[in-house]
């Protein structure tokens, strides 16, 4: 797949929403169960690292 600079940029972008998003969402379920600022920091850790990125770049290619 070749990408254009502008739409490298997109993708980036979506990827760095996509782990802020997930790390946020895991940071704060986990604090909310009561997990301390470092278990919730390692559930923020294991959402980005089970991250599909694969189906990220599904729907990025199926939006171009």
């Amino acid at each position: 797949m070749f990408l254009s600079k502008t739409e490298k940029q997109r993708l980036v972008e979506a990827v760095r929403a996509a782990c802020l998003e997930a790390a946020s969402k895991a940071y704060e379920q986990a604090s909310i169960s009561g997990l301390c600022g470092k278990g919730a920091w390692e559930a923020a850790r294991g959402a980005l690292q089970s991250l599909d990125l694969e189906r990220l770049l599904q729907g990025y290619e199926k939006n171009r």
